[in-house]
């Protein structure tokens, strides 16, 4: 449906445990060390020799550019770093089950009295790896399978097959993956893929089949990609008490687009930060590539977090976005934005809020939403340097809007249309951290501006997923 769940319709990245390569499997590098370093320590220092052993179906000029940075090492100590950041390069290729690094004196014919040799000891993944895993979504999970040919063709591509059954949603995708070399950020991937996904607040089931292809690159302290996205969907009833509205937009429909994303994140953590900013734009352009869906979309995403005083966090998020249909045709359901629901304003049920017939909730073209947040330590620290870090107590205050608007009124009705009628809430939780994975929270909510309706959720509400307001 809209952009405001991040529903994302390309195969997840796979995060499970390998079944070809568990963690423990990943060694730390070992650095030999003859007794000359205590002499070569504070001494200028050359790398005469980097060699590579292990290799299999890797091609050595990929490798080329991930060491190229060891021979410019003027001490010993330099060679060591440079090595250790060498090593990690080589492991986010994602080609290598283990790195070892062993350095020594330089031996034989052309050996200066100051040359170092450099080895990098790898062992490859085995051609395919499988992985399995839960993953959690906005208030829902799924049981993903996947197979995984890493460095398909030598030069660290990745082909993946993925399959996911959820409590939601059930799809299946091929993708391809590859990095530019010597330059693992910038990347092109191609994906094709089927997914269905149920939507009850909306009494509607949509099947997306479609094909992908991205370009990511790094500018500046920005990560960009570039998408162009075909997808034939299929909209249909969930149920048979589904309003006219809902049943007026079913059938099949192609939309061809083209889209912008651009992502400055300084945060040090995506789950529960502690410090640092994120901000995200996107924009996308269907209708111009072919299809019957024509639409200019715009969403952002803010966030501020800011360490305060005993082990306190003060959190700021604005999330906006607006829907232009392009011609005479309307906006369809399924690119609407939503909002509502433990992951947004809390207190309201899920994507339950804004336009809605006879009981179903149809989305809207702008809507805007902000929160404010404190994070504190659980009251007197109990499991203080353990499992009790993974909790934290949680103080909010959210408010937004979502509405329909008429673009032929100008900038400022809009923002007075998004200006009324705002639903807003406060409360009290509880938050844990599952890992870098996803966070969980149990909230005690108040809403407040309720509207004709709205569904809300008054008292205890639990939501799980990656991306909160």
């Amino acid at each position: 449906m809209g952009t405001v769940h991040a529903r994302s319709l390309d195969p997840l990245p796979m995060r499970g445990p390998e079944l070809g390569v568990q963690p423990d499997d990943i060694e730390l590098p070992e650095i030999e060390n003859e007794s000359k370093q205590e002499v070569l320590e504070n001494k200028n220092v050359v790398v005469q020799q980097v060699h590579i052993d292990g290799l299999g179906r890797t091609k050595e000029d990929l490798l080329t550019y991930e060491i190229a940075e060891v021979f410019r090492a003027k001490n010993l100590i330099d060679v060591m770093r440079r090595s250790h950041e060498a090593r990690q390069k080589l492991l986010r290729l994602g080609i290598f089950r283990k790195v070892e690094v062993v350095i020594d004196t330089s031996r034989g014919e052309g050996a200066l009295p100051n040359g170092l040799d450099v080895t990098f000891e790898v062992t490859e993944l085995r051609r395919m790896t499988g992985s399995y895993n839960t993953m959690v979504g906005n208030n829902e999970g799924s049981m993903v399978l996947g197979l995984k040919l890493p460095n398909a063709l030598g030069r660290a591509e990745k082909m993946t097959f993925q399959f996911s059954y959820g409590t939601k949603e059930t799809s299946y995708g091929l993708s391809f993956f590859k990095p530019q070399p010597g330059n693992f950020e910038r990347n092109i991937s191609l994906n094709v893929y089927k997914v269905t996904g149920q939507f009850p607040w909306s009494s509607l089931r949509e099947t997306d089949r479609g094909v992908s292809g991205e370009l990511s690159f790094p500018v500046w302290k920005t990560n960009q990609t570039l998408k162009w996205e075909g997808v034939w969907r299929e909209l249909g009833c969930l149920a048979r008490t589904a309003s006219f509205a809902v049943r007026e937009e079913s059938g099949h429909s192609l939309k061809s687009s083209l889209s912008h994303s651009m992502v400055i994140d300084t945060r040090n953590s995506s789950i529960i930060p502690r410090k640092g900013a994120l901000l995200k734009i996107h924009q996308e352009l269907a209708g111009y590539t072919g299809g019957d869906a024509s639409f200019l979309k715009e969403d952002f995403e803010i966030q501020l977090n800011k360490t305060l005083f005993w082990d306190s966090v003060l959190s700021a998020s604005l999330w906006g976005g607006l829907l232009l249909p392009i011609g005479d045709k309307p906006t369809s359901i399924a690119d609407r934005f939503y909002l509502g629901g433990p992951t947004s304003i809390r207190g309201f049920s899920m994507y339950s809020m804004g336009p809605q017939s006879e009981g179903d909730y149809l989305g809207g073209e702008g809507y805007w939403a902000g929160g404010l947040h404190l994070y504190t330590p659980l009251p007197f620290r109990p499991g203080r340097g353990g499992f009790g870090d993974l909790f934290r107590t949680h103080f909010f205050l959210n408010a937004g809007n979502l509405c329909n608007l008429n673009y032929g009124e100008g900038p400022k009705a809009h923002l007075r249309k998004l200006a009324e009628c705002i639903r807003w809430s406060y409360g009290v939780g509880l938050v844990l951290r599952l890992g870098n994975i996803a966070r969980l929270e149990l909230n005690y909510c108040i809403p407040m501006g309720v509207q004709s309706g709205d569904r809300i959720c008054d008292g205890f509400q639990f939501g799980a997923g990656i991306r909160f307001l």
